[in-house]
């Protein structure tokens, strides 16, 4: 696991671009401690930087930037190839010499043999970039779940890449500006879009897709992969059969993620996910499973503590635990804006930090986390209430007459916004604007509420409705013959899976040189869940991921399979009305977007009296309005 970074420039002739690579790769020297490399093309059109964390072959040789004995092509390469040792042998067969053990050289030449075909060779999480000096082209690649992050800036001619934005603003051409259009985004999904980021012209490459920018500067992103791509139809295998295929293609999973010349583990939080990963992998181990778990000091009822013990002595695990408390949280959230370029609404970013701190000091360097599951088996409530919901009420309202539809519409929006019931008035707002459902997760702050909180009219508040709508023209357009469900999966696997759970995973580990793995993620397993039949994915008994449930039985306990799910969770709830209130009030209410009232004022302070109240749970959305101050003024300056 490593950090990249790099720049093309056709007008550059710069002999000091050296001094811009190793600034480039000095900001994300976490992603890699153990060495830096930086080169530019004998033409200084292109330049490639990159920071290691050495997981396979720890010798130099194993060291980037790789080049072609020819002197093509050029790589910068940051994740893993699982599959790198069969496909290797293609290569030697090939008459291919190869000068270290790693996968970047495999990649390297399998790009030289295929092209962006090779990308569906690979098995493993991925972000790469390739220079040909031949063609004057480059090639930026991320792998098809969206485990590891690529963004990129193209202006004047001038691309700059990088596997944090922090690199990128290193560069001299990029001036660092808030794009305001996101900002509607990240209120609503508590993360910014797919392709674009809270800085004006850094974009995302999405999942699943690879840019090629040729010497007639024509840049070109294409989607190579989806989790629809190779859905022709639903798996021709029985129930039982569903329940040993999906054990099976996890066993496999989680083999190949054991690859490793460097300790590994396991986040473990006691519930099936993490808990399986540590079953699965304690078969193929003679030593014990390192775990780690987080915990908290007083409010006791967010922990899991008691199940996570449970596994741990069940499977003999070298255990570890870290617990926390409101003191210890609160010094951290600047680090985190820092660390996640973007603001991440996401409150499990705080106890993630404290188990990576906790895991790499006792010398673990990979781990293991159980990320992706709740997304393909309907594993939330949410999830499943909006699945239901849409099979009966929804259907109903929508075909209603449109005058009746409006008008009922338009008084419960009203009614319901007055007592602060905004989830409820939102669904009444879909359906009598014409808009889908679904829009991926739950909307923190959604657009009834966004109404009240966002002054100024040039913030467009439908930019959270468009990001929803262009997810279900993908796969309207592209994958016609689709249930619900899988829609649903579409969007949580290319969204919020991919740019809110993986990110906080990808960057907040690797403020710690630690690397995650995701076994539920292995491409072939998810193609395999989509394929899964609708009845058999949402049984009638209404039990949430009762495909994995039936699947570990005799592998895990019933008591850890069946518990009421808790979620990996913080309690800022509770501190945000406490020890925390007066410090997250000052900063919100003093923030930029209240000062330029680009935020009411009024409508912050009466969110903040109504949860010390108690008389309503603002937690997230306090949360999302302080972590986008914090990072503001982290990255721009509270007084800008």
């Amino acid at each position: 696991m490593c950090g990249i970074a790099g720049f093309v420039d056709w007008n550059n002739t710069k002999k000091s671009d050296y001094q811009v690579l190793r600034k480039m790769s000095d900001v994300i020297v976490h992603r890699g401690p153990d060495s830096d490399g930086q080169w530019i093309s004998d033409d200084y059109v292109c330049g490639l930087a990159f920071r290691r964390l050495a997981i396979i072959d720890l010798s130099s040789q194993g060291n980037q930037p790789m080049h072609t004995s020819d002197g093509r092509y050029h790589i910068v390469f940051n994740g893993e190839i699982y599959n790198h040792s069969s496909l290797r042998n293609e290569f030697i067969s090939d008459g291919k010499k190869y000068h270290s053990a790693t996968d970047t050289e495999t990649i390297l030449y399998g790009f030289e043999k295929y092209g962006a075909d090779f990308l569906d060779k690979m098995v493993g999480m991925w972000a790469i970039a390739i220079w040909d000096s031949y063609e004057n082209e480059l090639f930026l690649a991320r792998d098809r779940i969206g485990i590891k992050p690529l963004y990129y800036y193209f202006k004047n001619d001038i691309l700059v890449f990088g596997s944090e934005i922090k690199s990128i603003l290193q560069h001299p051409s990029v001036s660092a500006e808030p794009e305001m259009s996101e900002i509607p985004v990240y209120l609503s999904y508590t993360m910014s879009s797919d392709e674009n980021s809270l800085f004006k012209n850094v974009r995302k490459l999405p999942a699943g897709s690879f840019i090629k920018l040729n010497k007639n500067k024509d840049l070109r992103v294409v989607k190579y992969w989806s989790p629809l791509s190779n859905f022709v139809e639903y798996t021709p295998l029985n129930k039982k059969e569903i329940e040993q295929k999906t054990i099976e293609l996890l066993r496999i999973a989680i083999k190949d993620r054991m690859m490793s010349d460097v300790p590994f583990g396991v986040f473990l939080s006691g519930g099936i996910d993490s808990s399986l990963n540590v079953a699965l992998m304690a078969e193929l181990m003679n030593r014990p499973v390192d775990t780690f778990t987080v915990g908290f000091k007083e409010l006791t009822k967010y922990n899991e503590l008691e199940y996570a013990s449970k596994v741990a002595k069940l499977f003999k695990t070298n255990h570890h635990e870290v617990l926390i408390d409101d003191g210890d949280a609160l010094p951290i959230l600047e680090t985190l804006a820092w660390h996640e370029d973007e603001p991440n609404g996401d409150p499990v970013c705080i106890p993630l930090y404290f188990l990576s701190k906790l895991t790499r000091e006792s010398g673990t360097t990979v781990i293991q986390v159980g990320e992706g599951s709740d997304e393909q088996f309907i594993g939330y409530d949410w999830m499943k209430r909006e699945y239901n919901f849409y099979n009966s009420l929804w259907k109903t309202f929508t075909n209603t007459p449109d005058f009746i539809k409006q008008k009922l519409a338009n008084l419960s929006v009203k009614i319901l916004s007055s007592s602060d019931r905004y989830n409820l008035a939102e669904y009444f707002r879909r359906a009598a604007s014409d808009e889908e459902l679904y829009w991926s997760g739950i909307s923190k702050i959604p657009p009834v509420m966004m109404s009240e909180l966002i002054m100024d009219k040039n913030v467009n508040i439908d930019n959270a409705w468009l990001l929803a709508k262009k997810m279900h023209k993908q796969i309207n357009e592209n994958y016609i013959h689709n249930d619900y469900a899988q829609k649903m999966i579409y969007m949580e696997l290319h969204h919020r899976l991919a740019e809110i759970l993986l990110m906080r995973v990808d960057k907040i580990t690797m403020a710690h040189s630690l690397e995650a793995r995701v076994p539920f993620l292995d491409h072939r397993f998810v193609e395999f869940t989509m394929s899964i039949p609708p009845d058999i994915r949402m049984p009638r008994s209404g039990i949430t991921k009762a495909v994995l449930k039936n699947a570990v039985a005799g592998i895990l306990p019933d008591d850890i399979v069946y518990r009421k799910k808790q979620g990996f969770a913080a309690p800022i709830g509770e501190w945000l009305r406490t020890n925390w209130y007066d410090f997250t009030y000052n900063e919100v209410t003093n923030s930029y977007f209240v000062k330029n009232k680009i935020f009411s004022k009024d409508f912050i302070e009466r969110l903040f009296k109504l949860h010390k109240s108690g008389r309503r749970n603002y937690k997230i959305e306090i949360f999302l309005l302080l972590m986008l101050t914090i990072w503001y003024n982290k990255f721009f300056g509270s007084s800008k």
